[in-house]
């Protein structure tokens, strides 16, 4: 299957991208500029037209707490860096699935 990927240097723009484009799933770091990861997902979790739209978050860090929070406020996912390009497939690949069996 073709994959488009657009990028966004942050979480405000990630906003802007959303408001212009469809999208399957949102890959968003935790710690970004302007607008964090969570700061981005409990927006897109707030909107009606994104309220299920997957999001993976991806950190440096394996916080706890970071994991649980991610988990409660609704990520489909949590990965950790440096990862590898076939971690990340795999991850999004569960998630399509998970999507196409609702």
């Amino acid at each position: 299957a073709d994959v488009d990927i657009v990028e966004a240097s942050n979480g405000a723009a990630a906003l802007d991208r959303l408001r212009d484009e469809t999208f399957d799933v949102v890959v968003t770091d935790i710690e970004m500029p302007t607008l964090g990861g969570f700061e981005l997902l409990s927006a897109i979790r707030r909107d009606a037209r994104w309220r299920h739209l997957p999001v993976l978050m991806v950190t440096a860090e394996a916080r706890k707490e970071d994991i649980v929070r991610a988990a409660q406020e609704g990520a489909a996912g949590y990965i950790v860096k440096p990862f590898t390009k076939a971690t990340l497939e795999e991850k999004v690949q569960k998630i399509m699935q998970k999507l196409a069996a609702q």
